[in-house]
């Protein structure tokens, strides 16, 4: 059974761990509405991709109406 021969310090542990840190996105302008988006995917906003429909933009449905 693999155990460590000697107590690993708080700063060597640390020092380990120092790239473990998340990066934050990378937000682009959508070409087509000029809201941000992930880049290479579709933007939520308009369904545009490369500079075509990809997901046709349909109206939202209100749930409370449909729950009634």
């Amino acid at each position: 059974m693999a155990v460590p021969q000697n107590k690993v310090s708080k700063s060597r542990r640390d020092m380990r761990r120092s790239h473990h840190a998340l990066s934050g996105a990378n937000p682009n302008e959508c070409p087509n509405c000029g809201e941000l988006k992930r880049p290479h995917h579709v933007c939520p906003s308009c369904g545009h991709y490369a500079d075509r429909e990809v997901v046709a933009a349909g109206t939202e449905i209100d749930l409370d109406d449909d729950a009634a």
